[in-house]
């Protein structure tokens, strides 16, 4: 097992632990660490293991643990492009979903959403599961079919409540009003969390590798590939629905209160609420499971049972 999964597990029961873990991985410093650095952080923990299993120490320890979190693989033990890394997701998606109502409905509706769901995707697949069929070249390029298809289809099915309402000239007060600011939060949440199962469907439909508590790979799973998916797929939409919905609602109070607030005023606020929730969100719907994930072993497969007579095995779930 990886030192990275390693840690997960020892350090990240509770979501309040993953919570204050993902807090310290999500700093944006980490980005500007080299691959030289990186890799001296692994040999510092893969040649003393007992930092997993006790307390941190001393500083420099901490900062090899949080380095190697947020910059390594822990299936493949390669070093994740940086664009890619946990700590630039919230640099690089804030400035595409800072307005809502230009993301989701303006005229440059392909090009603005086709360039975030692409990154989401890349993002998606630099920190799933490394399990080693996914190193198949025909696994790969249906991952890239596969993920064309998802950006595209994303990209436009967000246009089709605004489409339809200027179609058929239906401007009445409650229609914008669902239409501009109800549905873009629900709209985005489902899109990313589709995105997530459709390029990481590979993982249930080839499965991914399961671990005793010694680290030792029992099986390749399917029941487990699928449980991964899910989860991360639920996680990305907590992330992007709230992302839109509480801001869109308290700017909707704000615009009708008295006295009104200029325009400019109110881009400033609403920038300023979907940066904050955004920001505030992230290492929440990182946290709603672990990272280091656990299946009982009745659920699995029975080749898996007749190889191990663990209760609870281990997999990479998976960002």
């Amino acid at each position: 097992m990886d030192v990275n999964l390693r840690f997960w597990r020892a350090e990240g029961q509770s979501f309040f632990q993953r919570l204050l873990l993902w807090a310290d991985v999500l700093d944006p410093l980490l980005l500007l660490k080299s691959s030289d650095e990186i890799r001296r952080a692994r040999l510092l923990l893969q040649s003393s293991e007992k930092t997993l299993s006790e307390p941190i120490q001393n500083d420099q320890t901490k900062q090899a643990i949080l380095l190697s979190l947020s910059s390594v693989h822990p299936d493949t033990g390669k070093i994740i492009p940086v664009y890619f890394r946990p700590p630039a997701f919230l640099p690089l998606s804030l400035p595409l979903v800072s307005n809502p109502e230009r993301f989701i409905f303006a005229s440059n509706l392909s090009s603005l959403q086709f360039v975030f769901h692409t990154y989401t995707t890349g993002f998606t697949l630099s920190n799933g599961n490394g399990t080693a069929k996914a190193e198949e070249s025909s696994v790969q390029e249906k991952q890239i079919f596969y993920g064309l298809g998802a950006i595209s289809y994303a990209a436009c099915i967000a246009a089709v409540p605004f489409v339809f309402m200027n179609r058929y000239t239906l401007k009445s007060p409650l229609t914008q009003l669902v239409v501009q600011r109800v549905l873009p939060a629900p709209i985005l949440g489902l899109m990313s969390a589709f995105t997530v199962a459709v390029v990481r469907s590979p993982d249930f439909e080839n499965g991914i590798e399961v671990m005793d508590r010694n680290g030792k790979v029992v099986g390749v799973s399917q029941k487990a590939g699928e449980k991964a998916v899910r989860e991360t797929a639920l996680s990305r939409a907590l992330l992007f629905g709230p992302a839109f919905f509480l801001p869109s609602v308290l700017m909707y109070f704000m615009e009708r209160a008295k006295p009104a607030k200029p325009p400019r005023a109110l881009a400033s606020a609403r920038m300023f609420l979907i940066t904050s929730v955004l920001a505030g969100m992230l290492p929440v719907s990182l946290s709603m499971y672990p990272q280091c994930g656990e299946i009982k072993r009745a659920d699995l497969e029975p080749e898996i049972l007749a190889s191990t007579e663990e209760t609870e095995l281990f997999y990479n779930r998976g960002v």
